[in-house]
């Protein structure tokens, strides 16, 4: 059989240019203005930013106030003790008197002098009876637990209390002298509160520059990370507005910005080419449904006149009119099932193609009682869809019958397994054959040759099979056979998610 014969594959005249297609909108569509919420993605950021700062900030802000107010006051007791401790080692080691300690002693290396230099610290002197012998700056309370310490007779005895001097709190020593000579009175002051104030308002300062700081990095970072996203929305906007899948989609970047962009402009063009492939078919088939109904509007003119017409006249135009509506119902038929694409939504299971050449080789000796022989080799056996993969094989069956139907020959079916993992199928009979300038075009939707246009059919049988094949991630072919006739079959290694060809 011819190649066109093979295909019945194209009555498609040329068309003309065909335009973009658009969508249009199936309700009204806000602007990415319009659909911003009251706080954006960067405003939410940003103050996330700033809330998990202030957090921190806070936290680490008291835990370094309590930690510093600590160590204050622990360093001003040492260093108080500190004090204590020297002028007692002072007193014990030497045999000082009052008069020693007096502001006005000239003598550059006096034990006052030893006491003044520390900051802060404050020294009164008492005499043998707790008289003052040199007023401290403030005074000093003097009770008496000082009295009784400035008559002790052991030197370097001492007594220690807290006082409370012009409102403010001061840690006092009353160190003896030794011999009931008197007595040394330092103190310095405790209170420790305008320090801590400080610390404390220049904590609050840090936490609030820190937080600041925070907002604004987390804004400049929410900004890099969501102008991605403010483009691919306005993108999305635009497509939803306009009904354009030709727009440019921003797709750079690793992370899952970038990875979004991807697969949003996939998205795109899976829907483009669907759109497109639709587009298509209905033009196709409205051009295919022109032939067979302009022939039934004639016939069906003819009709008026049928008492008018001779017996045989009058079979041929009722044989005309019902073949006529074969054609059309079974091209009505093909093109539904090619525009629902009811077999992507076909179980993939386990499929024994031998088996299913065997069950369309019965039903095709059943319709046209031609001999068709199977021959299978190894193991056939995929993962697919088996009412796509059975119809398939039948229209390489049927085309074979059809374009070879005064042929005595068997049609042969071959199933056998390819060496790269695949299985091939093969249908060959002794037809006119091929011809080379329609190898590869037969598979073509809607494609006939010149000398297959007389003969029945849709020209969509061997496109299906096309569908089939991809469907399973194989490709279909078609070549002469040797001594006469054609080979048309296909390829198929599994069933392949949203490979159809549609």
């Amino acid at each position: 059989m011819s190649a066109a014969q093979a295909g019945r594959a194209g009555r498609r005249a040329p068309h003309p240019h065909r335009p973009r297609c658009r969508l249009r909108p199936e309700g009204p569509v806000s602007t990415a203005r319009g659909a911003r919420r009251a706080r954006s993605l960067r405003t939410t950021l940003a103050l996330a930013f700033a809330a998990v700062a202030a957090g921190v900030t806070g936290v680490v802000g008291f835990l370094s106030y309590d930690s510093a107010a600590h160590l204050i006051r622990t360093d001003r007791q040492a260093f108080f003790d500190e004090v204590v401790q020297d002028l007692r080692e002072q007193v014990g080691q030497r045999n000082l008197t009052p008069a020693d300690f007096a502001e006005g002693d000239p003598d550059p290396g006096s034990p006052l002098d030893d006491l003044d230099s520390p900051a802060d610290t404050n020294v009164q002197v008492l005499g043998p009876g707790g008289d003052l012998v040199d007023v401290g700056h403030p005074k000093l309370p003097v009770d008496d637990d000082a009295i009784r310490t400035a008559g002790a007779r052991t030197a370097g005895t001492y007594t220690r209390d807290d006082v409370e001097i012009d409102g403010e709190t001061y840690v006092m020593a009353t160190v003896a002298l030794g011999d009931g000579r008197g007595a040394v009175q330092v103190a310095q002051q405790f209170n420790t509160a305008d320090l801590l104030r400080e610390l404390q308002r220049r904590t609050v300062l840090i936490a609030a520059a820190v937080m600041a700081a925070a907002g604004l990095l987390g804004w400049w970072l929410a900004r890099r990370i969501t102008s991605r996203l403010v483009r691919l929305a306005e993108t999305a906007e635009d497509v939803a507005s306009t009904g354009r899948l030709d727009v440019a989609v921003p797709v750079a970047g690793g992370d899952e910005v970038g990875s979004l962009g991807r697969s949003f402009d996939r998205m795109l063009g899976r829907l483009a080419r669907s759109v497109e492939d639709q587009r298509r078919l209905v033009q196709d088939a409205g051009h295919e449904l022109r032939t067979p109904l302009t022939s039934l509007r004639t016939n069906v003119s003819l009709l008026r006149r049928i008492d008018e017409l001779p017996p045989a006249a009058r079979e041929e135009l009722v044989t005309d009119l019902a073949q006529e509506t074969r054609e059309l119902t079974d091209l009505v038929n093909e093109l539904v099932d090619l525009a629902a694409g009811k077999e992507d939504d076909e179980p993939v299971e386990e499929v024994a193609l031998a088996d299913t050449a065997e069950d369309v080789a019965t039903l095709a000796r059943r319709r046209t009682g031609r001999t068709i022989t199977v021959r299978a080799v190894g193991d056939t056996t995929i993962t697919g869809r088996p009412a796509q993969l059975q119809r398939a094989l039948s229209n390489l069956v049927d085309n074979a019958a059809k374009f070879d139907a005064r042929g005595s020959e068997p049609i042969e079916i071959a199933v056998t397994r390819d060496p790269d993992g695949g299985v091939r199928v093969e249908v060959s009979d002794r037809g006119p054959g091929i011809a080379a300038g329609d190898l590869t075009r037969v598979f073509d939707r809607f494609y006939r040759a010149p000398a297959a246009r007389s003969l029945p059919g849709s020209g969509l049988g061997l496109s299906i099979v096309q569908d089939a094949a991809a469907g399973h991630g194989g490709q279909p072919f078609a070549r002469p056979r040797e001594g006469g006739g054609a080979v048309i079959g296909f390829t198929v290694r599994g069933a392949v998610n949203g490979a159809s060809n549609r």
